[in-house]
């Protein structure tokens, strides 16, 4: 080696005494070091005494620039006795000791593992070896393999693995020696390459010698015998072999041994390498059931329950936990097929298409459970030199490397011939007013252009519908009668008992909608938005001044409670209810059901027979009938109608044709007004859930398995022996399969998944009753697919009271305790997971208290907003409709299933039918908007609704607004997926948001159609200034953004680019940044806009791509709620989401007036300076833009996973010591909730 010049270290004199020493060794070269021992053994014994008394001294050979490690390395390289290399290895053991593991990387750098693994072979071939040498050699690997990554590779190499093995076998009863040698033994096991040689040569049965019952003695050795036991048994290979060597009752016996002495658990690491030995044993299919032969599960859970009180003993339980859900035998989900209860047949199926694929699998094959459980384990594994490598694969391997796509290329792709047609639905580009009077009136309104749409009067479209009630009486009780009467009802009528009312379902065909001026004034509903309208849209100089202050304050100017705070005032003079945000009550009274149509109970739930033999009664009969006492909440929900929303429900078509209507659809949903933070995770709740579950195999008689609702079977029945619960989905947006009792208050419940598809299991819709007080019931959703939830980190589902909402609080609200969501044991088929075996389905867990006995609750994933819904609310905006709105609604096109695609057009009337205002009018730049593509998104049309009423209020940054830009909107993408429960497809089976490349007309009639009005515009040189697709985002919090740049997909990639290629308008940033300063909600720090190779059929990346619409963004709304701003800690609500809506459209506002702006290059050079930061923090960042389902990974680490053939599910440290590893946490991970 060269001779290094000493450097020596600020404050240490250099002549200090170690750098002489240091100097001297140098000197000595291998032939002095072999001829003068002596002086090499006083020299080397000066430098440890030196570093063993004075700190500086180790301090001054590791610091940087010295050589000291050179020469001491290269001293012992070169000596050839035992002394001399006792004290150099001394000397190395104490400088490695300190310095948190960066002087061990230094020393790994410098070559030195090489070095010892090179006197270890020579130490092996010295007869007999030297006991004291082998000691500390192993002692050192011990401290520097894990810091060197290819420490396996150079030890198999090098000949170490077998020198390490014969020293292990001759020193079996010698634990000084054999602890270190354990040591390093684990650590070569690490590389599976050395862990299969290290099994063929008797190591895991030579470590099973060692391992014994429980004893005080050698307790160090038993804990490093069992980690390195561990290491090994992670190889498949040495599992098969310990199962065949029937090491398993062993392993059980051992850790029952142990719990039961270990009383004052000091030897808890013990106990828990125990686990870890059977953790990994039944990784594999046949220690799976060796575990199950040897009652494992039985051990393991008496022995963890006998441990909670004890909350240091967290690790083993959470392992044993872990085990027994690995070994819980897989069940079958209890249904007949996964593929959806209904079917809708198709006029057409693509070949090899997902549907084609689903009806045309082999007869008998059974799609809802594989044979086995997984994958049978290959017989042996793949030998690779760089096996730590392995894991080191590239990250965000899906975003878009190819330059050419990058940069949009507007490309139509169809000729004009096929687009001329779509030039209806843009008449306002050739409109000429000529027949219309400006004088802007009240009889103005009638020859203004506008559409509405959603009449129910075809007989097509009508047929028998239910409303729910709390509750139904016997069909001799239902009063005949078909009259429906409203009243106010004063305050002495809230305070009357509930069930003094008899109340049944009422069939829609019989409601014959009355609007004539008595029952307008007695119900007494203030017109939204009525106020007096100006004689002119022309804006002054003042009011102009006055919108660029509400620009600079768009919160105060836009907050929809002063909306409701000005609904409250307009009907001032009704009676009020304290402490209820209803003012009055609706009195109904309920008709008979006609025409022999055969009806659900639905106030009682189940599905029980309905009545056929009702018979017209007359008007006087009706004075006896009951009255149902519902509230009026017109004052506070001017866009919702129970009368019009009975008469859109007649227009809607259904899959299962359902002809009921839901209680909260009917009469409404009012925004609690108090905040509903995130919900605190309970301790151990998670835990305790699981342990229920496992309750099951080992107590079987004690489940009931009551099947109690089942769409499969619905001429089922349930006793009415008040024992049960009683479920129903049969509603529009329904979603419950199946329902099963397995305790007394205890039920599984199982979603249906989307039509023509076997999977996407998330939205659910249900209702309850029959339920009791005071009682905590357990609702497990068993089949949902996601590998996580928010439902872990703070999220609630909904619930919906009747008794509430008659008692004046018709909301739905956030409810549930104990919510938790983990992985069980119910198998998924590989049909349904693209081949892949051992896969489970994971349950969301929930537990709730009524408060009412009988009750009609309903439950939801998120606030419910049904097609019909929307027509409601589309038709209540025409009333809004002011004649200075141009407002026209035309329908797109029709769906698979008859339902229409509406299509909204929303701007300002020109001011007069002068040429100029014409041209002015014409020439708006087109703003393009959609929702709803996926069904389970509810909260994106919630959004998308308080859109639609910014823009058709009266404000001045509305009529600003509406002056400014051409609003086309798209409010719903799948009404048919709405319709029908789905969560995630359409009809179609597929993915509507995975179509936009090659959309099928029969198929995806509304991408299809879309998609053509984009291109059409993209023809005649009008594309849209901005096209934004509203979502919901069901693993992330807060609002945000994904949009598309050439710059930040390079800036995430490895892609070669020169700076020509990475030119590109920031303008892309201004609306998301313009979001982050007004919208409380929105976080631009959770915003991406890399462009993935997944997501280019998505209608974000097409339109940039193929329409050339720099602005096209996917606007993502949380279902959970916040984690920054004004909202942090609270779940979202309607109201948020409406606002978000809202602050959308004043962000369009400013946007138009940055981009008015001659100069705003201060603009765009504050954007860069953002993107420049963002940059600098995401390309550290580890995460990757891949995303499932739209959606970026979970970012909020947890671990709850049991998946059978996932070896390296919870790794281990790599650090020899008592650490505990992460692998032990649970999903509540019993610390600190994680927001």
């Amino acid at each position: 080696m060269n001779k290094p010049k000493m450097a020596t270290e600020k404050g240490v004199p250099s002549n200090s005494k170690i750098a002489m020493l240091l100097c001297q060794l140098e000197k000595m070269n291998e032939e002095v070091l072999v001829r003068d021992v002596e002086t090499a053994r006083l020299v080397t014994a000066k430098i440890l005494h030196l570093i063993q008394t004075q700190e500086r001294s180790g301090k001054e050979v590791m610091s940087k620039g010295s050589s000291g490690m050179e020469v001491i390395l290269s001293s012992l390289e070169n000596s050839r006795d035992v002394q001399t290399t006792l004290n150099i290895m001394s000397i190395l053991s104490e400088l490695l000791t300190v310095g948190r593991g960066r002087r061990v990387g230094v020393f790994v750098s410098k070559g030195g593992t090489g070095v010892l693994f090179q006197i270890l072979i020579s130490a092996s071939k010295e007869l007999p070896p030297s006991e004291e040498l082998m000691f500390q050699l192993h002692s050192l690997l011990a401290k520097v393999g894990p810091k060197d990554r290819k420490f396996g590779v150079k030890a198999r190499l090098s000949g170490a693995l077998n020198v390490t093995v014969d020293v292990v076998k001759q020193n079996l009863q010698n634990s000084k020696v054999l602890l270190p040698c354990l040591q390093v033994l684990r650590i070569y096991s690490n590389n599976s390459v050395n862990a299969i040689s290290l099994g063929k040569t008797g190591m895991v049965e030579i470590i099973f010698k060692i391992v014994g019952p429980y004893s005080k003695k050698n307790t160090s050795l038993f804990k490093v015998a069992l980690d390195a036991l561990g290491a090994l048994l992670k190889s498949k290979t040495n599992a098969r072999r310990a199962v065949d060597s029937g090491h398993v009752p062993v392993l059980l016996a051992l850790y029952l041994d142990w719990h039961r002495n270990d009383t004052r658990h000091r030897c808890m690491l013990i106990r828990k390498g125990l686990l870890v030995c059977l953790r990994n044993i039944t990784n594999i299919k046949l220690g799976r059931r060796a575990f199950l032969e040897a009652d494992g599960i039985r051990i393991l859970y008496h022995s963890s329950t006998e441990c909670l009180p004890v909350r240091t003993l967290d690790p083993l339980i959470n392992t044993s936990s872990l085990i027994m859900r690995k070994c819980f035998p897989k069940n079958r989900l209890p249904v007949p097929t996964i593929k959806s209860a209904f079917h809708f047949q198709l006029p057409q199926v693509p070949p090899g298409g997902p549907v084609d694929q689903l009806y045309n699998q082999l007869s008998g094959v059974d799609d809802v459970v594989d044979e086995s459980d997984d994958d049978e384990e290959a017989e042996g594994e793949t030998d690779t030199e760089n096996d730590e490598d392995k894991d080191q694969c590239s990250l965000n391997d899906d975003i878009e490397t190819d330059l050419n796509k990058l940069h949009p290329n507007r490309n139509i792709g169809r000729p004009f011939e096929e687009l001329k047609d779509y030039q209806k639905f843009f008449s306002e580009l050739s409109e000429d007013f000529q027949g219309y009077s400006f004088d802007f009136s009240k009889s103005a309104s009638t020859t203004s252009p506008s559409t509405y749409l959603f009449s129910s009067s075809s007989a097509r479209f009508s047929r028998p519908a239910e409303v729910p009630t709390a509750q139904t009486p016997s069909p001799k009780q239902i009063p005949d009668s078909q009259n429906v009467c409203t009243s106010v009802k004063e305050h002495q009528t809230l305070s009357s008992p509930f069930l003094a009312c008899s109340q049944t379902p009422l069939d829609l065909d019989t409601i014959h909608l009355s609007k004539n001026k008595e029952k307008q004034e007695g119900i007494n509903i203030p017109a939204p938005d009525r106020r007096t309208a100006p004689t002119s849209i022309s804006t002054s100089l003042s009011q102009g001044h006055m919108i660029e202050q509400e620009l600079s304050h768009p919160l105060e100017g836009v907050s929809l409670e002063d909306k409701g705070n000005q609904n409250a005032e307009a009907g001032s003079e009704k009676v009020k209810h304290e402490g209820s945000p209803v003012n009055n009550l609706r009195h109904f009274q309920p008709p008979l059901l006609l025409g022999g149509f055969p009806i659900r109970r639905t106030g009682g739930g189940g599905s029980n027979v309905g009545s056929d033999c009702g018979s017209e009664g007359t008007e006087d009969e009706a004075g006896d009938a009951p009255l149902l006492e519902v509230p009026d909440t017109a004052q506070l929900l001017p866009l919702h109608d129970p009368d019009l929303y009975v008469e859109m429900v007649k227009g809607t078509q259904s899959v299962p044709q359902y002809a009921e209507v839901a209680y909260p659809d009917y009469f409404g949903h009012i925004a609690p007004m108090l905040k509903e933070p995130l919900l605190e995770r309970i301790y151990g709740v998670q835990r305790s859930k699981i342990f229920q579950d496992i309750e099951r195999l080992i107590h079987p008689n004690d489940i009931l398995d009551k099947v109690v609702y089942d769409i499969d079977h619905p001429s089922s029945m349930i006793e009415e022996n008040g024992e049960s619960l009683k479920f129903n989905s049969q509603f529009e947006s329904g979603n419950l399969r199946k329902a099963i009792q397995v305790r007394k208050y205890e039920y599984d419940l199982v979603l249906n998944a989307d039509i023509n598809s076997n999977h996407y299991h998330q939205w659910f819709y249900f209702e309850v009753s029959g339920m009791r007080t005071g009682t905590g019931y357990r609702f497990n959703i068993i089949n949902c697919e996601k590998s996580n939830s928010q439902f872990n980190y703070g999220m609630q589902p909904l619930m919906y009271s009747v008794q509430e909402a008659i008692g004046g609080k018709p909301q739905w609200v956030r409810t549930g305790t104990d919510i938790c969501y983990y992985k069980n044991h119910f198998a998924r088929s590989s049909v349904a997971t693209g081949g892949q075996k051992g896969k489970s389905y994971y349950t969301l867990t929930f537990t709730v208290t009524f408060i009412h006995k009988d009750d009609v609750c309903y439950f939801a994933y998120h606030y419910p907003y049904t097609y019909s819904t929307l027509k409601m609310h589309l038709s209540k905006l025409e009333d809004m409709r002011t004649p200075q709105i141009y407002l026209r609604q035309d329908v797109l096109c029709e769906t698979l299933s008859g339902n229409t695609c509406p299509l909204l057009t929303i701007t300002a009337m020109p001011e007069s039918k002068s040429t100029d205002h014409i041209c002015q009018f014409r020439n708006r730049p087109f703003i393009f908007l959609s929702a709803r593509v996926h069904p389970g998104e509810t909260n994106a049309s919630w959004v998308m609704k308080g859109t639609l009423e910014f823009l058709m209020g009266t404000s001045p940054l509305a009529v600003n607004l509406r002056e400014a830009y051409i609003f086309k909107i798209v409010p719903m993408l799948n009404p048919d997926g709405v319709v029908n429960g789905n969560h995630r497809c359409s009809l179609s089976g597929e993915d509507l948001n995975r179509q936009w490349q090659n959309p099928d007309p029969e198929l995806h009639p509304t991408i299809y159609h879309t998609k053509s009005l984009l291109q059409y515009l993209a023809y005649i040189q009008r594309a849209p200034l901005v096209f934004c697709d509203y979502h919901g985002h069901s693993r992330k919090k807060n609002v945000f953004m994904y949009g598309c740049s050439v710059k930040e997909t390079v800036w995430q990639s490895d892609i070669s680019a020169t700076s020509s290629d990475l030119q590109e308008d920031l303008g892309y940033r201004t609306l998301p940044k313009i979001l982050s300063q007004i919208a409380p909600a929105f976080s631009l720090a959770s915003s991406s806009f890399v462009v993935e190779r997944s997501k280019e059929s998505t209608a974000r990346v097409v339109v940039w791509r193929e329409i050339g619409v720099k602005r096209s963004y996917t606007m993502e709304s949380t279902l959970c709620g916040c984690d920054q701003g004004k909202y942090k800690g609270l779940q979202i609500s309607t109201r948020e989401l409406e606002e978000m809506g809202a602050q959308f459209c004043v962000a369009m506002l400013r946007l138009k007036r940055l981009t008015s702006l001659r100069n705003h290059q201060n603009l765009l050079d504050l954007e860069s300076d953002i993107i420049g930061t963002q940059s600098k923090n995401v390309s550290s960042c580890t995460t990757t833009y891949v995303l499932e389902e739209d959606e970026p990974s979970f970012l909020e680490a947890i671990d709850y996973s049991a998946e059978s053939n996932d070896e390296d599910a919870e790794p281990e440290s790599d650090v020899c010591g008592d650490g505990q590893e992460n692998f032990d946490q649970l999903s509540d991970s019993e610390t600190i909730h994680r927001k």
